[in-house]
C-alpha cells in the first residue's frame, strides 16, 4: 500500500466512476482499476461494489476512505511544513465561499490578497453551505467562509464580522418614505425568498418570525438561486427581499428601480465566519487570508474580535 493507492481509491469514492477518477490522476483507467483491485487484494476485503451501471463504496470502504483522507492530509502536511520553513504563506489556498457572499466579498479582496501574498494561490470554489461543510470534511477544502454556525467537533470557526440585512423594494413602494423599517413593517409584505439549501432564506425567514414558506401566492413555487434572479422580481413588484450589507456594492444596485434600506432591528444580522479542520496544519495563511478579509471590509458591516481591533487602532492614527 502506498500513497498512490490511497489517492485511487478516494478519486473512485468521490467519482464514482474508474474513468473519471483516472483522468482525475492522469493515469489510464486499467491502471487504476488494476492497482485498486491488488489493494484489495492486499487487504482482504472489497472497497468498492462494482455493477454495470455504478461503483458504490462497501461499509468497509467507508472506513478505509475516512482514514485514507487522514493520511493523505497527513501527508500533504508534511509538505506543508517544508514549505511553510521557506515561506509559511507560500502555495495554494482552497477556500469555498457561499453564493450570497463570495460575488460581493472576493472584488474586496482578490486584488489586496494578490499584492500583499503574491506566493498564495487562492483557489476559489462556490457552493451551498451543507456542500462546502462536506467537501472540508472530505479534505478538499482547506476552509470555508460561511453564515451559519457550525458545531462539529472537527471543526473550528473564526468569527469574522456580522452583516446586517437591508431590506430591498421598489422605488414606487410605501417604504420610500419611511425613516425606519420595523419588523412589523415586513409582516404586511411578500417576503421573496431564495430556494432551499440557501442560508440566506432561512435567515431572512428568521429576521421576519417566519415559520414556513409562503405557500400560496403567484411567487409561492419560486426557487430562485441567486440575489441577482431575485433584484428583477422587486423592481416588478412582485414583492420585497432581504440582501446582506456586501450585497449593496453590486451592480443591481444602479438602475434596477429597487431602493435598499437599513432595517431598524438590532438583531437582523448574520455571522460570517472562516471555518477550517483543528487538523489543518497552515493556521498561519489561514491568518493572512483573515487579516486581507478585515482590512478591506466596508463600514456596512461589524468587525468582530481582532479585525475590531485594529480598525480602531487605524482611526486613532
Amino acid at each position: 500500500m502506498n500513497l498512490r493507492d490511497l489517492q485511487y481509491i478516494i478519486a473512485v469514492a468521490e467519482t464514482h466512476h474508474f474513468g473519471k477518477a483516472a483522468e482525475r490522476c492522469f493515469v489510464s483507467q486499467p491502471t487504476l482499476s488494476g492497482q485498486i483491485k491488488k489493494l484489495e487484494e492486499e487487504l482482504g476485503v472489497a472497497v468498492f461494489e462494482r455493477t454495470n451501471r455504478s461503483v458504490e463504496i462497501t461499509p468497509v470502504g467507508e472506513e478505509i476512505l475516512r482514514l485514507a483522507r487522514q493520511i493523505m492530509e497527513q501527508a500533504d502536511a508534511i509538505q506543508q511544513l517544508a514549505l511553510a520553513h521557506q515561506d509559511p504563506l507560500a502555495g495554494p489556498l482552497r477556500v469555498g465561499a457561499i453564493p450570497t457572499l463570495s460575488p460581493y466579498l472576493m472584488p474586496l479582496i482578490l486584488a489586496p490578497l494578490k499584492k500583499q501574498h503574491a506566493k498564495m494561490q487562492l483557489v476559489l470554489s462556490e457552493e451551498l453551505t451543507d456542500i462546502l461543510l462536506q467537501r472540508l470534511r472530505n479534505h478538499e477544502i482547506d476552509a470555508a467562509l460561511l453564515a451559519t454556525a457550525v458545531d462539529e467537533q472537527d471543526l473550528e470557526s473564526m468569527p469574522l464580522f456580522d452583516e446586517p440585512f437591508w431590506v430591498a423594494f421598489p422605488r414606487e413602494h410605501a417604504f420610500y418614505e419611511k425613516d425606519r423599517i420595523t419588523r412589523r413593517d415586513l409582516d404586511k409584505e411578500n417576503l421573496l425568498l431564495l430556494a432551499e439549501g440557501h442560508c440566506l432564506a432561512e435567515q431572512a425567514m428568521d429576521v421576519c418570525h417566519m415559520k414556513e414558506r409562503q405557500v400560496k401566492g403567484e411567487m409561492a413555487d419560486l426557487r430562485a438561486a441567486s440575489l441577482e434572479t431575485l433584484i428583477p422580481l422587486v423592481s416588478a413588484g412582485y414583492g420585497i427581499t432581504l440582501v446582506p450589507a456586501l450585497a449593496m456594492q453590486g451592480s443591481w444596485t444602479s438602475g434596477s428601480g429597487v431602493v435598499a434600506q437599513p432595517l431598524a432591528m438590532p438583531d437582523a444580522s448574520r455571522r460570517v465566519s472562516l471555518v477550517f479542520r483543528h487538523s489543518y496544519p497552515r493556521r498561519a495563511a489561514l491568518q493572512a487570508f483573515a487579516d486581507v478579509i478585515l482590512n478591506n471590509l466596508p463600514n456596512t458591516v461589524k468587525l468582530l474580535g481582532q479585525g475590531r481591533r485594529k480598525r480602531k487602532s487605524a482611526k486613532k492614527k
